[in-house]
């Protein structure tokens, strides 16, 4: 019997080539340096996991996705962040928790950190963009999802784990 704990598999790697216009390549190659990655692989898998989330937020409404929206606004003496989060409380299933913080010249910067079904996410978006003083906004996804928060009572503990005693 081995005594060494199990390790978990490597993930499975499938080779891409691929053909780019030789000041794409060069621009990608200064990406990777300016990162301090070790590959363009490494650059280029996490590019195609955001479009792929991006995709995947456009394409299927209903499902559930885990991200960021990024909000700059104006200060508006208190107006605008009244009502962000106003909007907020309408959508309190998707917005998880929120971080505001002051910037320079009467601007703030809010990051939400969000949960839901893509359309739901997309719906939030689009009622923070109307409010005025809103200045740039960007919601970004992924499909892997935050675990449950809380239990409920009288559901059975997930796979692995043991009821408290």
């Amino acid at each position: 019997m081995n005594s060494e704990p199990s390790r978990p598999e490597p993930a499975r790697l499938a080779r891409l080539s691929m053909s780019l216009p030789a000041e794409l390549f060069r621009q990608l190659d200064m990406m990777v340096e300016e990162r301090g990655l070790p590959s363009r692989s490494q650059l280029i898998a996490e590019l195609i996991r955001h479009a792929l989330a991006e995709h995947e937020a456009l394409t299927r409404p209903d499902d559930m996705l885990a991200g960021t929206i990024t909000i700059v606004y104006a200060g508006g003496g208190g107006r605008v962040r009244q009502q962000l989060a106003e909007t907020q409380s309408d959508y309190l299933k998707e917005v998880i928790s929120s971080q505001h913080v002051f910037l320079e010249q009467d601007q703030s910067l809010e990051v939400l950190l969000v949960q839901g079904p893509a359309v739901r996410l997309k719906q939030l978006c689009d009622a923070l963009r109307t409010i005025r003083g809103v200045q740039q906004l960007q919601l970004v996804t992924t499909t892997a999802l935050l675990p449950p928060l809380h239990e409920q009572e009288g559901l059975a503990p997930p796979a692995g784990r043991e009821a408290a005693e």
